[in-house]
């Protein structure tokens, strides 16, 4: 969340900010009225305190003195401001309570950095690659047996099976048979093989506490979009970035052990409740998808290269798999509630004739930090800072198995997909139909 002090001692600075994103000054003015508040209720409470604190300190003194009628009437006098100061004590704690659920839902100020705009049409591309790109080839035209959309050769090659995926779990969960099930586990162990030079792999629970949740910013404002276990107060995770950035909650780090790296595959679970009968066909929008993540701790200093090393990451994978992909950077209205810059990549799917993101990279600032209490303590000594945090994906693989199964078709229906994946599919890169 955002720095409570920064709004109370520069609230121009983050109305400014905020305004970038399209969110009105109003709603920082909110919180600095109920801040002043919940600081005026505190400060009532304790002189309440203080008087029932020398109200007690005078009928010991006069009990001493045998004065047991003074020490009646004074003691009297301090159960009543006692119970006065309790009602204060609860009424400032509401107030603060209240402070804080505002908080929660303030985004992040963006980095300057970040581009101007309030839509995705204010989004920058700014680099976008092909095979052959780097040897100047043009933009590859593609055929029209890659003009087929995933499900359908998903269907003819026994790949993917969404009826049978609705049949078990309702509508937009998929199902992966055979070689599709076997390409899917491939892209896992490719992207987890290549992140364990820096990277410390983690299998993290699958559900996750409403605090872990609302440690990254997931909750309370995207409540709708999770899938909740009532019963237990637990959420399937959307992402893995959700357990990962709270490994380390309530703790202080060493700067010397900065910065900390984790990666993890791990189901991903999203309701997608705005996207009924929009872009619902295969595997372009799905309530549960695998996916690489990968997330670093930081200091301010390292979260530009740590930031930088993700997108880098998700680009050698997408080179690797010989997929066309741009890099867009996220304009202020469109980055997440808790980022201050993301960049998304997106991979060209020629069967469905789309754009598909596959990863955002987002820095945090802060932010989410501040919220998971995860803090270091300076080499140099002086009091624990709070870390910063970076995350992005390495990727989603759903989308990504659209792509591939779409470029790589060929003319007699066969796939053929790139040479990268052949230790982890025994060698076989040719996906034909099946013998009837």
């Amino acid at each position: 969340m955002i720095d409570l002090h920064l709004i109370r001692s520069d609230p121009s600075l983050v109305k400014a900010g905020l305004a970038r994103r399209g969110v009105p000054a109003s709603e920082v003015d909110a919180v600095a009225e109920l801040d002043v508040a919940h600081r005026a209720l505190m400060q009532h409470q304790e002189a309440l305190r203080a008087e029932v604190k020398a109200l007690s300190r005078e009928v010991g003194m006069a009990k001493k003195a045998g004065d047991e009628a003074a020490a009646a009437d004074l003691a009297a006098r301090s159960r009543a401001l006692g119970d006065e100061e309790r009602e204060a004590a609860h009424r400032a704690e509401e107030a603060g309570e209240a402070v804080r659920a505002l908080l929660l839902v303030l985004p992040n100020l963006p980095a300057d950095e970040t581009p101007d705009g309030l839509t995705e049409d204010d989004n920058v591309v700014t680099e976008q690659w092909w095979p052959g790109h780097d040897a100047g080839e043009p933009r590859p035209t593609y055929a029209e047996h890659q003009r087929v959309p995933h499900w359908e050769v998903g269907e003819e090659l026994r790949l993917l099976d969404m009826e049978r995926g609705a049949k078990i779990a309702g509508s937009m969960f998929p199902l992966f048979r055979g070689f599709g099930a076997r390409l899917l586990r491939s892209l896992g162990q490719l992207a987890l093989d290549a992140h364990l030079d820096a990277y410390e792999e983690i299998r993290p629970p699958t559900f996750a506490l409403t605090e872990t949740l609302t440690s990254t910013g997931h909750l309370p404002k995207f409540s709708d979009e999770a899938y909740l276990m009532e019963r237990d107060d637990l959420w399937a995770i959307p992402t893995a970035e959700v357990p990962l950035t709270s490994m380390h909650r309530g703790e202080i780090l060493a700067e010397a052990d900065l910065p900390i790296r984790f990666t993890a595959q791990t189901a991903c679970f999203r309701r997608e409740a705005g996207a009924a009968g929009r872009d619902t066909r295969g595997l372009l929008r799905v309530h549960e998808f695998d996916k690489v993540e990968l997330f670093a701790y930081t200091t301010p200093e390292q979260a530009h290269q740590a930031h930088l090393d993700i997108l880098r990451r998700a680009e050698d994978l997408l080179r690797d798999l010989r997929l066309e992909y741009r890099i867009l950077d996220l304009c202020c209205g469109d980055i997440g509630g808790s980022a201050a810059r993301t960049f998304d990549l997106e991979v060209y799917s020629p069967g469905v004739d789309r754009w598909l993101e596959v990863s955002s990279v987002s820095w945090f600032r802060d932010y989410q930090a501040r919220r998971a209490n995860v803090r270091y303590r300076p080499a140099g000594g002086g009091s624990p800072v709070l870390c910063h945090t970076v995350n992005g994906s390495a990727l989603a693989w759903a989308r990504i198995w659209a792509a591939l199964v779409e470029t790589g078709r060929q003319a007699d229906g066969s796939v053929h997909l790139p040479e990268v994946l052949a230790p982890y599919l025994k060698g076989q890169l040719v996906i034909e139909a099946p013998s009837a």
